[in-house]
């Protein structure tokens, strides 16, 4: 599966450019904001309640409404593909390409494109494909993964992007916002009108009435959409909504959560191919039925994507997107990483963990996300998918017994403390924590009373 490798390569430019400053002062400020035009909602608890239950019945019925969702997409024309996994999904999404002689794609931010790494299968196969969020715009510049999911270039400032745009497109270096939205635009604009396919995700599906309904901020989806008389969407199988009355809780509660607005700048409600086009749908599992059956993990599927816990968690705001290896990082990714690749490969996320709570108490569908995270540390240590080193039972005997005494225990973090200040200075550095030191400050710990 793409993204498996991914995770376990220790790369030493893994960190580079994803400092703590520019990430921690973002994810704070979002953070502050998307809470702030939650809670003025007097009836916010109430909201967050409704949602679970809507998405805990969408996951109890999901083969039910899959049906009624495929029937009415099909009554209207659109060409609906059932995808087992990432492989299935590129082959299908290829072909559909060939049949067409495409060879240039225009595409809205999809995180089940960044799931089965189409870009890259795509351009094995001689086909180029143009990123048109900015964020992604950014990063697909740059050649690396975004690192956040709602934000996709959180890591890199204004004067970093001028700099790439300098680099990759001869454009004159600037840090003005923008300017650099301008200078984006321009280029983007060929694109658009050249491209012969279309590619987007959907942000909900409506069983009911077999609507996809896209959002965004930019305009670039609605252009990418129909601009080519070609438009594929892609979809994983659980952002299902089983009634278009259901649809504008969940409107409100993405757009608060994840950007901090009242509503997106633009939804869009795509109910089949405008005449001359054609709209195929590609339904991706790539893992969500393996998620579904496990009782005690199923309810991560319940996610809409909003990134606040992300924002939220003080492990992401230190390490960035990229320590978590695959495509979604923080509380989420833990847990769907964990669950999507198996927990052979993930092993080590779910020890990446403060058990703060942050990012359950505030996930607007309310995923237990702390818990499902122990949980998963239990099942890393009962499958024994490392197996514990000698060097790590001494070091967490040795906190155990320290943990216990607090005199012993303000000893050593004297010395963590005075470890942290020394390590910058040191004549080498290595393993991981050369990797950390390359991009970023050691987090420093606070003092005891």
């Amino acid at each position: 599966m793409p993204g498996a490798k991914f995770l376990t390569d220790k790369t030493k430019s893994l960190y580079k450019g994803n400092g703590p400053r520019s990430l921690v002062a973002t994810s704070l400020h979002s953070a502050s904001n998307n809470l702030h035009v939650c809670w003025e909602i007097e009836e916010w608890s109430r909201w967050r309640q409704n949602a679970s239950e809507i998405k805990r019945y969408v996951l109890s019925n999901l083969d039910t409404l899959l049906e009624q969702f495929i029937k009415q997409l099909e009554s209207k024309g659109v060409k609906v593909i059932c995808a087992k996994d990432a492989d299935e999904a590129n082959k299908e999404i290829l072909a559909i390409i060939n049949q067409h002689g495409a060879k240039l794609a225009v595409k809205g931010k999809s995180m089940v494109s960044e799931e089965i790494d189409l870009n890259h299968f795509l351009g094995d196969h001689g086909i180029t494909s143009y990123e048109t969020d900015l964020g992604e715009f950014i990063v697909q510049l740059a050649g690396t993964r975004p690192s956040h999911i709602v934000t996709p270039a959180l890591h890199l400032s204004a004067g970093e992007i001028g700099k790439l745009f300098e680099a990759k497109l001869d454009e004159r270096n600037s840090a003005g916002h923008e300017e650099l939205t301008q200078i984006a635009r321009r280029q983007l604009r060929s694109k658009f009108i050249k491209s012969e396919i279309g590619f987007s995700g959907v942000n909900f599906g409506i069983a009911e009435t077999g609507t996809l309904c896209i959002c965004e901020n930019e305009g670039n989806i609605g252009l990418s959409t129909s601009s080519p008389k070609i438009h594929i969407a892609m979809m994983g199988i659980e952002k299902l909504l089983p009634r278009l009355d259901d649809l504008p809780l969940f409107l409100n509660m993405l757009a608060r959560m994840g950007t901090g607005q009242k509503l997106t700048t633009y939804t869009h409600f795509v109910n089949g191919p405008a005449a001359g086009t054609e709209l195929y749908l590609v339904l991706v599992d790539n893992g969500r039925t393996k998620a579904l059956e496990d009782v005690e993990f199923r309810e991560i599927l319940k996610c809409m994507r909003c990134g606040l816990c992300m924002n939220n968690c003080p492990v992401f705001r230190q390490a960035g997107g990229w320590a978590y290896g695959w495509i979604y990082p923080g509380p989420l990714g833990i847990v769907l990483t964990s669950e999507m690749l198996g927990i052979e490969t993930a092993w080590e996320l779910p020890f990446a963990c403060s058990l703060c709570g942050a990012c359950g108490s505030i996930c607007p569908v309310k995923i237990d996300l702390n818990h499902l995270i122990l949980r998963q540390r239990r099942r890393a240590i009962e499958k024994n998918t490392h197996g514990r080193k000698f060097t790590e039972t001494i070091m967490w005997k040795l906190f155990s017994f320290g943990a216990r005494n607090k005199y012993v225990f303000k000893t050593m973090m004297f010395f963590v403390r005075m470890g942290i200040r020394l390590a910058p200075f040191l004549p080498f550095k290595f393993g991981k924590l050369k990797a950390w030191m390359d991009g970023r400050d050691l987090p420093k710990p606070k003092k005891f009373p």
